[in-house]
C-alpha cells in the first residue's frame, strides 16, 4: 500500500468519526479500491457511518452530487484523474517505491524478497500495485477482459505505443483520424488506466498485456494500419512489422510490410531479416526479390543449405536478373564449401545472366570472357546502397557488378588461374558505379592477383587498406570471403601476425559479413595466436565455435588449428584423435592457394601419425597449383617450411633438403622467406650433429622477433639437448626458456617473468623428488616405487614440472632437468 494511503487509514484509526471529504485521485491499478475496502472495513469496526464511493469518474456529475446529498458522515471519494473542488481534500496516490515493493513481494511470498529481484519487478511494474500484484501472481490475463472494455480510441493509442509509434504525433492523428488539439485527451484517457509511466512510454509488463492479451483482431489492423501510413510516407517499418511477426498477418499490406522491414533489418540483424523475408514469402509475397533476399539473409545467418535451396530455384527464372542474382548466391555458398572452381563458373554464369539486362544479343558489348571462359561483370548481390531486396527493387544494383568481378577473380587466382583473374580484373566494366564497395572489392582482388607476383610488403598493404575502405559498405553484404580474412592469410604467410589480430578483431566486432563469416573471423584469430605461441588464447577462440555445424573450409581450418594446438603440447592422445576429424575435413575441400596453412599443419600431423601417404596427393595438387602461378614466395614457403617438419619427422634427408633448397631459392624475397630459410638449416645441421650454437641462437632470435615464438623455443631446445658444449647447452637452454617464456607471458596477460624463469626454485619438494630419480634414468613406475606413489601420479608430476620450466618435450625436459640439477646451487 502506498505510504499515503497507510498514513490515511491511521488517522481514520485514531479517529473516526472526524468529518472528511477526501477525494482519492490515481490512475487505474495503483490502489484506490483497496485503500476504500480497507476504510470502509475501519468505519464499520469503529461504527462510524461513512459514504465511500469507487469509480467515481464513470458517473456523470448530476449522479454523483445526487449520491452525496444528504450525506453527513465522512466522504471518501476515488476516481481517476479529474478536477476536485477546491472544498474536498486531496490525496494522490503515487507509485510504490523500490522497498514497497519488496514489501509486497514479502506480503504474496510469503519470505523476503531480494534486493534485485525488488528492483527488477520494479522497473517493470513502474511501481505501479496492480502490475506488480499481477506478474507476482503470474495473472496477467486478467487484463484481458479490461481491454476489452476500454474505448476504441485508447486502445488503439495504446497498441500504437507498444509496437513503437507512441510518440510520432503524426503517425498517432492519422491512425486515430484526430487533430492534434484532439490527441491530447485520448492521452490523457491512457494515462489513466495506469499502464503508462512518467514519460507516457508503456511500463514493460504493461505492453506484454497489451502484446499478449489486448484483441486480437483489433491489433492486427491498427498495426496493419500504421505499417500503410509509415509506408505510404516511406518511413522506417522494421520495429511495427517485427510486432507483426507470429500474428498470421497476410495480405499485400502485410507482405510489403515484412518486405521492407527484412531489408531495414538485414544490414544489422540477418536472422531477425531472415524471419521477415519468410513471413512476407508466408503473406503471399513469392517475387524473385523476396526470394533474393531470404536466400541472403539465411546465407548471412549461417544457413547456407536454405540458402543454396532458394538460390538454385532462381536459376531456372525466366528473367535474366533472378538467374544472375541466383548463381551469384549459389556462388557465394559454394566458396564457403571449399568449391572455388564451381564458384567462379557460377559468377561466370551469372555475369552472362546479368548482362542480358543491358545487351540484347545476350553478351553486353565488348564485355569479354577470361582466360577459362569467366567473363567480366559477373552479378552478385550486395553493393553499396544494395541492403535489401524489398519488393521493386532490382536484384543486382549496379555497384554489385565490380564486387562480382572481384569475388570471381579471387577464385580464379587461388585456383591457380592468374591471367584470366587479371583479363577479369582489367576488362571495361561500363555503366558501373564507382561506389565505395566497388572500388574497394576490386582493390581487394588486385591485391589478391598482386600477391604472387609482387612484393609481400604491398600486398599486405593493399589487402588491409581494402579491408578498411570496405568495413563501412559491408552492411548485409553476402561475401564469399572477407578483406579481413584475406588481409589476416597474407599477414600469417608473411610473419606479420601483428597486422593479422586486428583486422580480424575489427571484422568480427563489426559483424562483417554477417554469422557466416564470423566463425572464420574467430577461426584464423585462433591461427594467428597458436602461430605466436600464444595456446592459451587459440584455445579460447577455437572453444568459441566449437560445437556449431561448420562448413568446409571452417571445419578444415578449426580441425587443423586443434591439431596445431595438440602438436605443440606434445599430446599425442590428442593428435591422434584430431587427426582423423582434420583429415575428412581436408577431403572435402578442393585445395586451393587459401588453404595452404592447414595443409602444411596436417603434413606434420601426418608423419607424426604414420598417415603421410594419404595426403600425398593434397600435397602434390597443392604444388601444381603453386607451379601455375610461378611459385610465388608470399604462399610457398610456408607450405614448404611445414613440408620440412614433416620430412624431418619422417627421417627422409632427401626430402627434407629439397624443402630446404626450396627455401633458399626464396630467401631473397623478403625478411621472413629468409628468416626460414636460415632456420631451415639450422634444424638440419641441428639434427646432423655439426652445428655453431651461436648461429642457432641467431636464428632462433630472428624467428622469435617475427612472432614465431613457439618455433623459435623449439630450435633453441632440440639443438642444446644435442649439443655435447656444456657452456653451448647452458646458452641455448636459456633461449629456450627466455622464447617459451614470451608466449606463457602472452596467454598469462602478464609482464612478470614465466615459471621457467625461476628454475628449481619454481619445484615443489616432491616435484624436486622426483626430478631428480627420473634423470637418474629411473622409469615412472620405478621412481613411484620408490616414493610410495604409482607411476600415473609421477607422470603428472614429470608434466607439472615441464610446464613450470618450459620445456617443448621429454626430450628438452630431461636436458634441462640434467643442467639445473648439475650446479652448485642445486637444492
Amino acid at each position: 500500500m502506498h505510504p499515503a494511503a497507510r498514513q490515511l487509514l491511521d488517522q481514520v484509526t485514531a479517529d473516526p468519526a472526524a468529518p472528511l471529504r477526501l477525494a482519492v485521485v490515481a490512475p487505474g491499478g495503483y490502489g484506490k479500491s483497496v485503500l476504500l475496502a480497507a476504510l470502509d472495513r475501519c468505519y464499520r469496526a469503529a461504527g462510524v457511518e461513512a459514504l465511500l464511493v469507487d469509480d467515481a469518474d464513470r458517473l456523470g456529475p448530476d449522479q454523483l452530487e445526487e449520491l452525496l446529498t444528504g450525506a453527513d458522515g465522512p466522504i471518501v471519494v476515488a476516481h481517476r484523474p479529474a478536477a476536485v473542488a477546491s472544498s474536498w481534500t486531496l490525496l494522490q496516490l503515487g507509485p510504490l517505491g523500490v522497498e514497497d515493493v519488496a514489501q509486497l513481494i514479502a506480503a504474496v511470498k510469503g519470505a523476503p524478497a531480494e534486493p534485485a529481484a525488488a528492483a527488477e519487478l520494479h522497473a517493470r511494474s513502474g511501481g505501479v500495485p496492480r502490475l506488480a500484484e499481477r506478474e507476482l501472481l503470474g495473472r496477467l490475463e486478467d487484463f484481458r477482459p479490461e481491454l476489452d472494455e476500454l474505448d476504441d480510441d485508447v486502445l488503439r493509442y495504446l497498441i500504437a505505443a507498444e509496437a513503437g509509434a507512441g510518440r510520432n504525433l503524426d503517425l498517432l492523428c492519422a491512425l486515430l483520424d484526430r487533430g492534434p488539439d484532439q490527441l491530447p485527451s485520448i492521452v490523457d484517457a491512457a494515462r489513466a488506466t495506469g499502464l503508462l509511466g512518467p514519460d507516457d512510454a508503456l511500463l514493460p509488463l504493461a505492453a506484454a498485456a497489451i502484446r499478449d492479451f489486448g484483441p486480437p483482431a483489433r491489433r492486427l489492423t491498427t498495426v496493419q494500419r500504421l505499417v500503410e501510413l509509415q509506408l505510404a510516407n516511406g518511413l522506417p517499418v522494421l520495429e511495427l512489422a517485427r510486432s507483426l511477426l507470429g500474428t498470421g498477418s497476410s495480405g499485400a499490406s502485410a507482405a510489403a510490410a515484412f518486405a521492407a522491414a527484412a531489408a531495414e533489418a538485414l544490414p544489422s540483424d540477418a536472422r531477425l531479416a531472415t524471419r521477415l523475408f519468410e513471413a512476407a514469402a508466408e503473406a503471399g509475397d513469392r517475387s524473385s526479390a523476396v526470394t533474393a533476399g531470404w536466400a541472403r539473409a539465411t546465407a548471412l545467418s549461417g544457413d547456407l543449405d536454405t540458402a543454396l535451396r532458394l538460390g538454385d530455384g532462381m536459376l531456372g527464372a525466366p528473367d535474366p536478373e533472378t538467374r544472375a542474382a541466383g548463381a551469384a548466391i549459389a556462388a557465394t555458398v559454394l566458396a564457403h564449401r571449399g568449391e572455388l572452381a564451381r564458384s567462379a563458373e557460377l559468377y561466370h554464369w551469372a555475369s552472362r545472366s546479368a548482362e542480358t539486362m543491358t545487351s540484347g544479343d545476350g553478351l553486353a558489348g565488348g564485355r569479354h570472357s577470361a582466360g577459362n571462359g569467366v567473363p567480366a561483370g559477373a552479378g552478385t548481390p550486395g553493393g553499396a546502397g544494395d541492403t535489401g531486396f524489398p519488393t521493386g527493387t532490382r536484384l543486382l544494383g549496379d555497384g554489385a557488378w565490380a564486387g562480382a568481378d572481384a569475388f570471381a577473380a579471387i577464385a580464379l587466382v587461388g585456383t591457380g588461374d592468374l591471367d584470366g583473374a587479371r583479363r577479369l580484373l582489367d576488362a571495361p566494366a561500363p555503366g558501373v558505379a564507382p561506389t565505395l564497395f566497388a572500388g574497394a572489392a576490386t582493390r581487394m582482388a588486385r591485391g589478391i592477383a598482386d600477391s604472387v607476383s609482387g612484393c609481400a610488403t604491398e600486398t599486405l598493404s593493399t589487402l588491409l587498406g581494402a579491408a578498411a575502405m570496405l568495413e563501412p559498405a559491408l552492411g548485409g553484404t553476402l561475401l564469399p570471403d572477407s578483406p579481413a580474412a584475406l588481409a589476416a592469410l597474407a599477414a600469417l604467410h608473411t610473419g606479420e601476425l601483428a597486422l593479422a589480430e586486428p583486422v580480424l578483431t575489427r571484422a568480427l566486432d563489426g559483424g562483417i559479413g554477417g554469422d557466416l563469416l564470423s566463425v572464420r573471423h574467430r577461426l584464423l584469430l585462433g591461427w594467428v595466436a597458436m602461430t605466436a605461441g600464444d595456446l592459451a588464447t587459440a584455445a579460447e577462440h577455437r572453444n568459441a565455435v566449437a560445437g556449431r555445424t561448420l562448413e568446409a573450409r571452417d571445419e578444415l581450418f578449426f580441425a587443423t588449428l586443434e591439431l596445431g594446438l595438440a602438436r605443440r603440447a606434445s599430446d599425442l592422445v590428442g593428435l591422434q584423435r584430431s587427426w582423423h576429424r582434420a583429415y575428412q575435413a581436408s577431403m572435402r575441400q578442393q585445395t586451393d592457394l587459401f588453404t595452404l596453412l592447414p595443409l602444411g599443419e596436417l603434413a606434420i600431423a601426418a608423419a607424426r601419425t604414420g598417415a603421410f601417404a594419404k595426403i600425398s596427393g593434397q600435397l602434390e595438387r597443392a604444388h601444381t597449383l603453386l607451379a601455375r602461378l610461378g611459385e610465388p614466395p608470399l604462399w610457398t614457403v610456408s607450405l614448404v617450411w611445414h613440408e620440412l617438419h614433416a620430412a624431418i619427422t619422417l627421417e627422409d634427408a632427401d626430402a627434407a633438403k629439397a624443402h630446404l633448397a626450396t627455401l633458399a631459392a626464396h630467401a631473397h624475397c623478403g625478411r621472413y622467406p629468409s628468416a626460414l630459410a636460415t632456420a631451415a638449416q639450422c634444424w638440419l645441421s641441428v639434427l646432423g650433429g655439426t652445428f655453431a650454437p651461436d648461429t642457432i641462437a641467431s636464428a632462433a632470435a630472428e624467428m622469435h622477433d617475427l612472432g614465431l615464438r613457439w618455433d623459435a623455443a623449439r630450435l633453441a631446445g632440440q639443438a642444446a639437448i644435442r649439443t655435447s658444449d656444456r657452456k653451448a647447452m647452458v646458452q641455448l637452454l636459456e633461449a629456450a626458456r627466455q622464447f617459451q617464456g614470451t608466449a606463457a607471458r602472452r596467454e598469462q596477460g602478464t609482464s612478470e617473468p614465466a615459471a621457467a624463469g625461476t628454475g628449481l626454485a619454481a619445484l615443489s619438494e616432491r616435484e624436486l623428488e622426483v626430478a631428480r630419480l627420473v634423470v637418474d634414468g629411473l622409469t615412472y613406475k620405478q621412481a613411484g616405487s620408490k616414493l610410495f606413489i604409482s607411476g600415473k601420479t609421477v607422470e603428472h608430476h614429470m608434466a607439472r614440472i615441464r610446464g613450470k620450466l618450459g620445456a617443448a618435450d621429454r626430450r628438452e625436459l630431461l636436458a634441462t632437468l640434467r643442467e639445473l640439477l648439475s650446479r652448485p646451487d642445486a637444492p
